[in-house]
């Protein structure tokens, strides 16, 4: 699996967000509330879906802890002067550097992607994590999580 590397430019996505730990895993709830209203959003850039993971300072990669809790966010990218629906908000994605690696597969498969990315690519390569949100772009070829399904991880750098 290669990565490559990308400057963002700053993205406002509109959406709906959750709280919660790996452990205690909510991202279904989470999109279950969100996709039945992501029509409501207006001017919407795409028909992408971003999964984002916004986590606090504290948050640590390293000595990864499955009840630590981060911030989920359920949300489309859109024009600059759009704003949310009652009972979503408004996230700002900074710009700067992400490695993009591509996933296939449901969640079952996430594992050995996530394992492969934090504990071989990053560790072999000229970045380090940076303080920003992660996502997920799920675009055209992602198919609910199925077998065959496909979906961008951009995973927030910085140089060593």
């Amino acid at each position: 699996m290669t990565a490559r590397i990308v400057t963002l430019e700053p993205k406002r996505l509109v959406g709906k967000r959750l709280r919660m730990s790996h452990a205690e895993n909510k991202t279904g709830q989470l999109f279950g509330s969100f996709m039945p209203r992501r029509k409501e959003i207006a001017d919407t850039v795409s028909d992408e879906i971003f999964c984002v993971g916004v986590y606090d300072n504290s948050y640590s990669f390293e000595n990864f802890d499955p009840s630590a809790e981060f911030e989920k966010w359920a949300a489309v990218e859109v024009e600059n002067g759009s704003g949310p629906p009652d009972g979503m908000e408004a996230l700002e994605l900074p710009g700067r550097l992400y490695a993009v690696f591509n996933h296939k597969g449901g969640p079952a498969a996430a594992p050995q992607t996530f394992g492969y990315i934090f504990g071989t690519w990053l560790p072999g390569s000229d970045y380090q994590l940076d303080n920003r949100p992660h996502f997920e772009i799920l675009g055209e070829k992602y198919g609910d999580g199925g077998p065959e399904s496909e979906e961008e991880i951009w995973l927030p750098i910085r140089p060593k």
